[in-house]
């Protein structure tokens, strides 16, 4: 795996979120695979909890200034980048102000989604793709973790299709038991179906909770992990009838297992 590349797509890592499974693992997957020689970039939201003077983050003004569109309005892309301490390990947020500046991350202060999560979602997908390409870093492998990240395999697989920067790419996508209650902005999938016009893919996020944006991940991925030992059984049984490569829970030889995954993945031409 040495010098191979991976990109690492989560919408909580540590330290910059509070330590959870998702959080932890997402940060602890890409340390050890850098750790190994693999060349890693870690993307995730720019929340407006992150404290940017405690953990020095500062806008890229090379990659920041384009516009992203969702659902017809132009929403300007600021990237901003830190180094987790010791680890030399480069973290790009990717951020807009209307929808990342609250003091908040998926939540208001009655515990109620954002009725604008949907269209988070869409920018931080959109955003992760249009920086990766200003970077021209083709990785090797996109690891997804998180429901905010989820869209990114169906925009990969349908948007940017013939994007030749990820013609080589393999997506995987971690499932973790974190999920929320209710839908999120019932509009989803017309705001998605504004870039992908009649795709047929979109119907799985018609109705949009948690299991259903986490299958439009799971269809578009080349693999899954089980990011939790315990999965719900429907998305179980839907990974099983995808018929693709699948990592059970891995509470004890994590780091090797990861990477032996990741490396018979590559191989598959």
């Amino acid at each position: 795996m040495k010098d191979k590349r991976i990109l690492f797509v989560s919408s909580e890592v540590v330290p910059y979120l509070p330590e959870t499974e998702l959080s932890s693992t997402s940060f602890n997957a890409a340390k050890n695979a850098h750790s190994k020689g693999v060349q890693t970039r870690i993307f995730m939201p720019r929340f407006g909890v992150i404290n940017e003077r405690r953990h020095q983050l500062h806008e890229v003004i090379r990659l920041s200034g384009m516009n992203l569109v969702v659902n017809d309005m132009d929403m300007p892309l600021i990237i901003k980048v830190a180094s987790i301490p010791k680890e030399r390990m480069q973290v790009y947020f990717i951020d807009n102000e209307e929808y990342f500046k609250r003091k908040a991350v998926f939540t208001d202060e009655d515990d109620k989604l954002f009725d604008d999560n949907d269209e988070r979602a869409i920018f931080f997908a959109k955003g992760v793709i249009e920086t990766v390409k200003k970077l021209n870093w083709a990785p090797d492998i996109i690891h997804v973790h998180g429901w905010l990240a989820s869209l990114l395999p169906l925009y990969l697989r349908e948007f940017y299709n013939e994007e030749p920067l990820f013609t080589e790419s393999k997506i995987v996508t971690s499932i973790y038991n974190n999920s929320f209650e209710g839908n999120l902005n019932d509009k989803l999938a017309e705001k998605v179906q504004f870039d992908l016009n009649e795709n047929k893919k979109i119907a799985t996020i018609k109705t949009p909770n948690h299991t259903n944006i986490l299958k439009s991940a799971i269809e578009n991925s080349d693999a899954v992990i089980h990011g939790s030992e315990d999965i719900s059984e429907e998305l179980s049984l839907f990974i099983e009838e995808k018929e693709i490569p699948v990592l059970g829970f891995q509470e004890e030889n994590f780091k090797e297992s990861y990477l032996n995954f990741y490396a018979d993945l590559i191989a598959v031409k």
